[in-house]
């Protein structure tokens, strides 16, 4: 049976997450034709990288990137350091031929994104970007309705992703409040999420307005310093998509009251879809081809239980009617991978699909600072 050698760099919130899906993927899929080994961690400082070895069950760990490039038993690697650094760790693993995946955004700066998804077409290993959302049964099963014309053509949709984690101006910024670091602000921490799930289900994006918020100027970093913000709390954006649908799309961390919501709304002419995933054990579906009646009849939005019903490896542990939660989406996007990977089979969404999503990235970016609508590709 074939062993899938692991070499994870950066091992921070996202490297637990994906760790986590590599350590319960043989639970969640029976029988799987491949095994899974943790062979490598690497952290920015030694002692971090040994704690994290220990904590998270690495056979090895490392300071050095290069430990995993040149290890020529490491098939996988699987990257989840700051944006900035994703380039750099992409092209040496292209170079080094290694199996790739990569947490969003792909990069942080456009020209870079360009040049990764060019390298990809003639690429021979793997590629995946981690866009989990599209991989909770809702989500897919949106999809697939769609696709279906279930709900006939697509006329408006609204797309939300709401935190409220920068609302206290006394809270230390990180690397992603940091517009170098990270590229940008919640445009690139969370609107990247909205613009693959929106793109996923309805095709691309024609044209983009876009407004920007900064909520405090100044706040202070980890060590007390009042610093400068040039990274965005919050982004508002009306869009045109190129199947003639018209959205509006709300990305902020500064939303009170709300935790983690990611949530849209897809209206068509024979029915309309909502999702929320505060509420993701459930799609609700609206036919409009049903008939009003007395009283209202049967007429009316519809809960689907989708829960945790997957395609078959995956659907049978736990349960198929017990309640998901945000880690599932992440481990069935990473056995999606995996499976490409056993398989010799292309992924999505791969680097391209990454790459169009900074590009869509960047045009906010040019809309807010122009004022003016941009037109894409």
């Amino acid at each position: 049976m074939k062993t899938f050698n692991i070499g994870l760099v950066g091992c921070g919130f996202m490297g637990k997450t994906h760790t986590f899906g590599y350590k319960t993927i043989p639970l969640y899929y029976e029988n799987l034709p491949f095994k899974i080994n943790l062979k490598t961690v690497c952290a920015s400082g030694k002692e971090s990288a040994k704690n994290a070895a220990e904590r998270m069950g690495y056979e090895n760990y490392t300071d050095n990137f290069d430990d995993i490039i040149n290890d020529e038993s490491i098939d996988i690697v699987d990257i989840c350091t700051p944006n900035y650094l994703h380039a750099d760790e992409i092209f040496s693993a292209v170079k080094a031929k290694k199996h790739i995946y990569c947490d969003k955004p792909l990069v942080s700066k456009l020209a870079d994104a360009e040049k990764i998804a060019d390298l990809e077409k003639n690429y021979e290993k793997c590629t995946q970007i981690t866009f989990q959302n599209r991989f909770f049964p809702a989500t897919m099963l949106a999809k697939k309705m769609i696709d279906e014309g279930k709900i006939g053509k697509i006329l408006t949709f609204e797309a939300k992703f709401l935190h409220s984690g920068s609302i206290d101006k006394n809270k230390p910024i990180g690397w992603k409040q940091d517009g170098e670091k990270g590229g940008g602000g919640v445009i690139v921490d969370l609107g990247s999420h909205v613009i693959d799930l929106m793109r996923y289900l309805l095709g691309d994006y024609a044209d983009i307005f876009c407004k920007t918020k900064i909520l405090y100027p100044e706040r202070p970093d980890k060590d007390g310093n009042t610093v400068k913000i040039a990274a965005e709390d919050e982004a508002h954006a009306l869009v045109t998509m190129k199947n003639g649908a018209n959205g509006v799309m709300t990305i902020s961390k500064i939303s009170t009251g709300t935790n983690d919501e990611l949530s849209f709304e897809i209206y068509g002419d024979k029915g309309a879809l909502r999702f929320n995933l505060m509420d993701a054990n459930y799609l609700y579906y609206f036919d409009n081809t049903q008939k009003e009646d007395v009283f209202g009849g049967e007429r009316g939005f519809k809960q689907i239980e989708c829960v945790q019903r997957f395609d078959a490896p995956g659907g049978l542990f736990p349960s198929s009617k017990s309640s998901i939660g945000w880690l599932r989406g992440h481990v069935h996007c990473l056995y999606n991978f995996l499976n490409c990977v056993y398989e010799n089979k292309k992924c999505t969404p791969n680097f391209s699909d990454g790459a169009y999503v900074n590009y869509i990235m960047d045009l906010m970016y040019k809309s807010a600072k122009d004022g003016k609508t941009v037109f894409c590709k």
